[in-house]
């Protein structure tokens, strides 16, 4: 047997919608719970580290200064075909 405390929120709303299907709020909970656990890990993700997105973001920035700098007029649709026919 496992005892939960839950916030007094929580557990109304968990009260709530026990009482709204017809069913003891413990069997509504173990319902919830076993729901929750057979849904699958998004595919072994874990959230990256602050190592991890400073490394990603270097690695974008890799060839920044190659990238050539905006113009100074709005973007038009004739400045961008102007290498076309």
């Amino acid at each position: 047997m496992i005892q939960v405390q839950l916030r007094p929120e929580t557990e109304a709303r968990l009260t709530a919608a026990a009482q709204a299907r017809g069913i003891e709020v413990a069997e509504y909970a173990g319902t919830v719970i076993e729901q929750a656990i057979s849904m699958p890990l998004p595919s072994g993700r874990r959230p990256k580290t602050g190592e991890e997105i400073t490394a990603w973001l270097d690695s974008l920035a890799q060839f920044s200064d190659k990238i050539p700098p905006m113009p100074g007029e709005t973007f038009s649709r004739e400045w961008i075909y102007q290498d076309h026919d």
